[in-house]
């Protein structure tokens, strides 16, 4: 278990009158927003020794341990504060990967009155793009075509781009660098969809190179 108690002054947090604030919970992986909730001085005390998310309940006037009963515990991985104190930002690995009562991943999933992913990172937002197409093919989709070609078509297309990023980093072009890079990723995120490999298990892999 990690210690935060050292990670942020306590005593320096700007609460409301009712001694709360609020606490922004991202997803360390991804950087998706997955809740808001009020913290209390004991709470934030409680997160910071237990390296779990504990909040205030406002209509039960108690703390809650967040995923005591669903087993969707929050495990802390950085506790940051604003620039006015006033306001909390905690990166957790959430397990399960649901945040929200409802079942769905973050609280933040209703736009106009239809459920929609709340956004992420460019990689994950475009891996969900080619989850769609996958299980929901549309003609003209050039990814849908992809994937029917199987293996023989992706692999193929990802040597090809491969070959065009060690060209263009030959040529010393960033601007071609950036494209042939960008080409590969999105060709490899089709391989990984393909195989039904989530996009996050390569985050935690390059969570490890972090050395």
């Amino acid at each position: 278990m990690t210690d935060f108690s050292s990670a942020i002054p306590i005593d320096r947090i700007c609460y409301n009158e009712q001694g709360l604030v609020p606490a922004i919970v991202q997803d360390y992986l991804d950087g998706t927003v997955l809740m808001m909730a009020w913290m209390s001085s004991e709470s934030l005390q409680k997160t910071l020794e237990t390296g779990e998310t504990w909040f205030w309940s406002r209509s039960r006037q108690e703390l809650w341990h967040k995923g005591e009963t669903s087993g969707h515990l929050q495990k802390v991985k950085a506790v940051r504060y604003d620039c006015d104190s006033d306001a909390l930002l905690i990166t957790v690995e959430q397990l399960g990967d649901i945040a929200c009562h409802t079942g769905e991943r973050s609280c933040f999933h209703q736009v106009e009155g239809t459920k929609t992913p709340p956004p992420a990172d460019t990689l994950s937002g475009l891996y969900e793009v080619i989850c769609d197409r996958r299980d929901r093919p549309q003609v003209e989709s050039y990814t849908c075509k992809l994937i029917a070609g199987g293996d023989n078509k992706i692999l193929k297309k990802i040597g090809e781009e491969a070959a065009e990023v060690v060209m263009a980093c030959k040529d010393d072009d960033p601007s071609d660098i950036a494209s042939e890079v960008a080409d590969l990723f999105y060709h490899t995120l089709v391989a990984l969809a393909y195989h039904n490999a989530d996009v996050k298990e390569v985050y935690k892999k390059l969570q490890e190179r972090k050395r």
